[in-house]
C-alpha cells in the first residue's frame, strides 16, 4: 500500500483525495494545510494525519508519495521539501509560475520519482480521441482548437496575478497546451506562438487576463488554437475540435448525459455551475469525467514499478516555456519563439 501525503486543503486537494479512493494500491495517510484548522477538517474527512509543516509531513515514514495541491507560488518550496526527504512527488498544474521556476523544480527532483498532474490528457474522452488519432482514424492531424472556460476560479489566490504568475492563460491554458502536445506529438515541438489576452469582466478582482487566445505553431507545420476564459457563465466548457486529412473528431466534456430544466435546487451539480435552477447540465462522477481518478491510478502504478510516467516535470517545464512565450506575445503583439 502506497502512503500518500497531500499538501493543500482546497478544492483540488479534495478532488485528488476523492480520486485516490479509486486507487486500490494507495491511501491518503497524511495531509498539510497552511491553515491548521483546515488541515484538521481535511484529516477528519479523509481519515488522515494532519500536519502543520510540509517538512514534518515529508518526514513521516508512512508517506511514500507526496501530492502538491497548493497555490502556484508555493510549488517550488513544496517540491524542495519533498525532494530533500527523498519522497516521490506529483505536482498539480501549472507546474510553476514561470519557466525559470519550473526549471528549478525539475532540477530539484533529479533523484526522485516525479509526475506532472495534467488531468486533461487522462480524461476519458480526450484519451479516446487520442487513441483514434494514433490509429490514423482521421488521417494526418492538421489543426486543433481547444477551449476551456468558466466564470472564474474558486480560490482567491488565483485572482492575484502577480503572486499566481498570471491569469486565465496560466490557470487554464496549461491544460489545452499539454493536450495539444499529446495530439501532435511531443517529438513535434511548439516553436512559435501568437497570443492575445485582456481583462474584460473581472478588472475589479484581477490585474491578470480573464480571457486569452493563443495560436501554437508546431515544427511540423500544424496549428493549435487554445482559448482560456474566466468570463463564461453556466459551468465548465471543455471542448476539443480535431481536424485531420481524413476526418474530424470533437470532444465536449460539458455535453453530459444528464440535463434538463429545474425550478428547485438539487444540491451540487457541477464545478462552477453559477446557478442551481433553470437549464442545468450536471456532470456525473466529475473526478472520473475530468480524468483525476485515471491520473492518480496511473501515477501510483508507475511509482510502484519505478517507471517514468507519460507526464513528468519535464513536460510541465515545456508548458511553462510555451506560456512564457505567450505572455511575451501579448506584450509585443507579434509572434514569439518558444525557448528550448
Amino acid at each position: 500500500m502506497i502512503g500518500i501525503g497531500l499538501l493543500g486543503s482546497g478544492f483540488i486537494s479534495d478532488t485528488y483525495a476523492d480520486a485516490l479512493q479509486d486507487v486500490r494500491e494507495a491511501q491518503v495517510t497524511a495531509n498539510y494545510s497552511r491553515n491548521p484548522e483546515r488541515a484538521a477538517e481535511f484529516a477528519q474527512k479523509w481519515n488522515s494525519k494532519p500536519y502543520n509543516t510540509m517538512a514534518a509531513l515529508c518526514a513521516d515514514p508512512d508517506v511514500d508519495l507526496v501530492v502538491v495541491a497548493l497555490p502556484n507560488e508555493v510549488h517550488l518550496e513544496a517540491v524542495t521539501h519533498i525532494a530533500a526527504a527523498g519522497k516521490g512527488v506529483i505536482c498539480t498544474k501549472p507546474l510553476a509560475r514561470t519557466a525559470k521556476e519550473a526549471a528549478e523544480m525539475l532540477h530539484a527532483v533529479e533523484n526522485v520519482w516525479h509526475g506532472y498532474a495534467e488531468s486533461a490528457v487522462f480524461s476519458p474522452n480526450i484519451a479516446k480521441a487520442h487513441e483514434m488519432v494514433r490509429a490514423g482514424a482521421i488521417g494526418d492531424l492538421l489543426t486543433m482548437r481547444a477551449r476551456e472556460a468558466h466564470s472564474g476560479p474558486h480560490a482567491p489566490h488565483f485572482w492575484d496575478a502577480e503572486t499566481a504568475g498570471g491569469g486565465a492563460l496560466l490557470d487554464m491554458g496549461c491544460h489545452t497546451i499539454e493536450s495539444a502536445r499529446l495530439f501532435f506529438g511531443k517529438d513535434n515541438p511548439i516553436t512559435e506562438v501568437f497570443a492575445w489576452g485582456a481583462t474584460l469582466v473581472h478588472g475589479d478582482r484581477t490585474t491578470g487576463e480573464d480571457t486569452a487566445t493563443a495560436l501554437l505553431k508546431f515544427a511540423g507545420g500544424q496549428l493549435a488554437t487554445v482559448e482560456s476564459s474566466w468570463i463564461e457563465k453556466g459551468g465548465m466548457q471543455l471542448r476539443h475540435e480535431l481536424v485531420g486529412s481524413a476526418g474530424r473528431l470533437v470532444t465536449d466534456t460539458s455535453s453530459t448525459p444528464v440535463w434538463g430544466f429545474i425550478q428547485h435546487p438539487a444540491g451540487y451539480l457541477v464545478e462552477k455551475a453559477d446557478a442551481d435552477t433553470g437549464w442545468v447540465h450536471p456532470v456525473p462522477e466529475e473526478t472520473r469525467a475530468y480524468g483525476f481518478s485515471q491520473l492518480m491510478r496511473y501515477f501510483v502504478q508507475c511509482f510502484q514499478t519505478g517507471d517514468t510516467p507519460m507526464e513528468t516535470f519535464a513536460d510541465g517545464l515545456v508548458v511553462n516555456q510555451v506560456i512564457d512565450a505567450c505572455y511575451a506575445s501579448m506584450r509585443s503583439g507579434t509572434w514569439e519563439r518558444v525557448a528550448a
